[in-house]
């Protein structure tokens, strides 16, 4: 005879508003009382959200995909009209709109389907059509989710970025171009979103280090065009990077090579979250070495929320520099932690207005005898 297993225990959360929530008695008395039953329905919603959500990605990039926010910003259009332009069954193509409407995305009036205002500014983002595209390699690491987050996997993804390996030799061009032209679309927003909160006034000279083809430089050209600017990066990198003449360009790893002396300011512009503490602490100390007393360095990249998590980077961001392997995505308390050791005072932390773009720290070299590295 063959043994059942046990009844499983009945679900009982601790706390009392948790068992009071999950009680379907309870649940069903709110439904009821004015004023509970609309939380009930957006928690309800909520929760509805967080299940389908890899749906409604799929299906952005399936709009992404087949141009359909770019050819409905000329011009609504049917379905019938769509799918036959874009070869795609009828039937298939009305669901795919209906989804983008429910998405808020598209907006439908009567048979016709045009671009909503959330379409318009999805296609208004510098570089975010692209980042949709690229996600392909990250929903296939992410298919067997359990495997990942155990680190049973190898991400595909961590082979799209070679240089947080290490690479300081000579790259394929085309891996080469892939990442920078990535990198360089989306760079303008959190250049934007950064300067609009940092001053750079009192900076004599800029230094960029893993800026990549530049686009944080051209941002402080337009902002402050008699600042004097340099950027760092890996040979390769620096090579593509569409600069003014007069700005200095200096190829090499921050790893092994020492950064150029001279600048008062170092700005690090998404590197950190790419790669290890042992690595960004070797860097830090690097940036320390090279600035003048009271020198600042600017950490501007997404920052996870900490004691108060953050619906944007402490999922997104953080699960991306997993999938990457070598990075991880840090609060700007541990980024600070970082900074002091490394021999930093003075740290300020800026409040961003969208921290999904950029979070900003600052902080100084500290003079003899006040906060050294420990």
């Amino acid at each position: 005879m063959t043994d059942l297993p046990a009844p499983a225990a009945p679900f009982r959360p601790a706390g009392l508003i948790n068992r009071l929530v999950a009680s379907t008695r309870f649940q069903a008395i709110c439904a009821r009382v004015p004023g509970l039953r609309g939380v009930v329905r957006r928690e309800g919603a909520a929760i509805f959200d967080l299940m389908q959500g890899f749906v409604q990605s799929q299906m952005l990039m399936a709009l992404v995909e087949l141009r359909v926010l770019h050819l409905l910003a000329d011009a609504p259009a049917t379905a019938q009209a769509l799918a036959g332009r874009l070869s795609v069954p009828v039937e298939r193509m009305a669901i795919l709109l209906q989804a983008g409407a429910a998405m808020g995305l598209l907006c439908r009036k009567g048979d016709q389907f045009a671009l909503a205002r959330r379409g318009a500014a999805f296609l208004a983002v510098p570089g975010l059509a692209d980042m949709v595209r690229h996600h392909d390699v990250l929903y296939r690491d992410l298919a067997d989710p359990v495997a990942f987050i155990k680190g049973e996997t190898d991400p595909e993804l961590a082979q799209f970025w070679p240089y947080v390996f290490g690479a300081s030799g000579p790259m394929d061009p085309d891996v080469t171009a892939r990442y920078s032209n990535l990198m360089a679309e989306s760079q303008h927003l959190v250049a934007e979103a950064a300067l609009a909160q940092l001053s750079l006034k009192g900076v004599a000279r800029l230094l960029d280090v893993g800026g990549g083809t530049g686009a944080f430089l051209r941002a402080v050209r337009a902002r402050y065009p008699g600042l004097q600017l340099a950027l760092f990066d890996l040979p390769d990198v620096v090579a593509q990077a569409a600069l003014p003449a007069d700005v200095a360009r200096h190829g090499g790893s921050f790893r092994v090579d020492p950064l150029p002396a001279g600048a008062d300011a170092i700005s690090l512009v998404r590197v950190l979250y790419d790669h290890s503490d042992e690595t960004v602490h070797a860097l830090l100390s690097r940036v320390h070495e090279a600035l003048p007393v009271g020198g600042r360095v600017l950490v501007i990249e997404p920052m996870s929320g900490g004691a108060r998590p953050d619906p944007q980077t402490d999922v997104y961001f953080s699960v991306y520099t997993l999938a990457m392997q070598t990075g991880r995505t840090r609060s700007a308390a541990e980024i600070a932690s970082l900074l002091r050791a490394a021999g930093f005072a003075e740290i300020k932390r800026y409040r961003p207005n969208r921290p999904f773009i950029t979070c900003i720290l600052e902080a100084r070299k500290a003079s003899a005898g006040a906060d050294g590295p420990k």
